[in-house]
């Protein structure tokens, strides 16, 4: 494998994977009663996450923008492009799967960019909850 290959394909999406996953640790999205306090608008609500996501906004929708004006592909990615939804209307698979992001979300306090980064946690639960979260990829990919 040559080493602009190597670098495109396995060392940047790496780095990035490693970088996502400390903000999620930081942040306390890999907390899961942190998670549940936050969305728990009704009882004991913990707002903290609010500025998480105030934050990852302020800084990634000027670099959105930009972005989308000034290039027409990614820096180590021009054969691809950017890879964007062009699904525009909201259907029921789309309700369905949101409705069950959302509520298992609530019910468990991770979702799969957190469970991921919890792994390195060595917890039981967690690995419970990503081995369902891959069946269920699994069975979506299948049907």
């Amino acid at each position: 494998m040559g080493g602009t290959v190597m670098m495109k394909n396995i060392f940047i999406p790496l780095i990035s994977g490693i970088i996502f996953g400390i903000g999620l640790v930081i942040a306390g999205m890999t907390n899961p009663a942190k998670v549940m306090g936050f969305l728990n608008i009704f009882g004991n609500w913990d707002p903290s996450l609010m500025f998480v996501m105030g934050g990852a906004i302020l800084v990634s929708m000027p670099a959105f923008l930009l972005i989308g004006k000034k290039m027409s592909a990614p820096l180590f990615n021009k054969e691809e492009g950017f890879s964007q939804q062009l699904k525009k209307n909201i259907d029921s698979p789309l309700i369905i799967g949101s409705s069950m992001f959302g509520v298992g979300w609530a019910l468990v306090g991770f979702c799969p960019g957190p469970a991921i980064s919890a792994l390195t946690q060595v917890d039981g639960n967690v690995f419970i909850f990503f081995i369902a979260m891959s069946i269920g990829m699994l069975i979506k990919k299948i049907y």
